[in-house]
C-alpha cells in the first residue's frame, strides 16, 4: 500500500496525526523537513502528503512545487496561516484541501478520505472523450488526460474536474459556488476565490494567451463559462 506522507516538523502533531490515520487504516511516514519529504516522494511516491508551510529548511511552498513535479498525488496543506489571501495562494500551487490550525483529527481523516475518493473517481468514464475547435483541446476523464494541439497538459485532479465541469456544457454560466459543490464535492470547506486560483493555473496551462482566453471567459460578478466549440 502506498504510504500517506506527513511532513510536519511538530513532533506532537505529526504523532497525534500518524496515530488517527494508522487507526483509519492507512500506511504513514513522515518527515520533519522538506529536504527529507522530497526524497521520500523520490523513492516512494506516496498516495497522499499532509504538508506543514512552516518548517525548518525549505518553505512549504516550495516543498509544495517540489513534490507535484514528482508525481501526481494530492497534497492537503495543514499550516497555521490562515489568512483568506494565504489560503487563496496555497490553492494556487495546487494543494487539493487546506486545514488550518488548530484542527480536529477525525475531521482531518474525513478531509483525506473525502480527497482521495475525489482523485479515484471518473464520473465520465462511460463518456468518450471530447475535443474542442477543430481539436485543439482535448480532455479525456477516463485516463485523466488533457491534450492542447496533441501536446499532453498536465493538469492536478481537482483543475481536470473543474476544466470537465466547466466543457460539459459549452455556453453554460458556472457561479463559483457551483463549481465548489459539483467540482470539489460537498465535503469541501474551501474559500469560493480558490476556484479563482485553479482556473488562474487551468488558463496558464491550455490558453495561449492566458488575458485573452479562449476557452474560459470570466464573468464578472458572477463565474466562469467555457466557450470552447465541440468537434463532432
Amino acid at each position: 500500500m502506498q504510504p500517506i506522507l506527513i511532513v510536519e516538523d511538530d513532533a506532537k502533531i505529526a504523532r497525534i496525526v500518524k496515530v488517527y490515520l494508522e487507526g483509519a487504516g492507512y500506511d504513514v511516514v513522515t518527515a520533519d523537513k522538506g529536504k527529507e519529504a522530497i526524497t521520500l516522494a523520490l523513492n516512494n511516491p506516496p498516495l497522499l502528503v499532509i504538508l506543514d508551510l512552516m518548517l525548518p529548511d525549505l518553505s512549504g511552498e516550495q516543498v509544495c512545487q517540489e513534490l507535484k513535479d514528482i508525481g501526481d498525488f494530492p497534497i492537503i496543506m495543514l499550516t497555521a496561516k490562515s489568512s483568506e489571501e494565504e489560503r487563496v495562494a496555497g490553492f494556487g500551487l495546487g494543494a487539493d484541501d487546506y486545514v488550518v490550525k488548530p484542527f480536529s483529527p477525525k475531521e482531518l481523516v474525513a478531509r483525506v478520505k473525502a480527497v482521495l475518493k475525489r482523485y479515484k473517481r471518473k464520473e465520465l468514464s462511460a463518456s468518450e472523450p471530447v475535443s474542442f475547435n477543430n481539436n485543439l483541446l482535448m480532455i479525456d476523464q477516463r485516463s485523466y488526460i488533457v491534450k492542447k494541439s496533441d501536446k499532453v497538459i498536465a493538469l492536478t485532479p481537482t483543475e481536470l474536474k473543474i476544466l470537465a465541469v466547466l466543457a460539459g456544457s459549452p455556453g453554460r454560466v458556472f457561479t463559483r459556488s457551483e463549481l465548489v459543490d459539483l467540482a470539489l464535492g460537498y465535503q469541501f470547506e474551501g474559500y469560493e476565490r480558490s476556484i479563482d486560483a485553479h482556473i488562474k493555473n487551468i488558463r496558464q496551462k491550455i490558453e495561449d494567451d492566458p488575458r485573452n482566453p479562449v476557452f474560459i471567459h470570466t464573468i464578472y460578478g458572477v463565474g466562469y463559462k467555457f466557450t470552447g466549440i465541440k468537434d463532432v
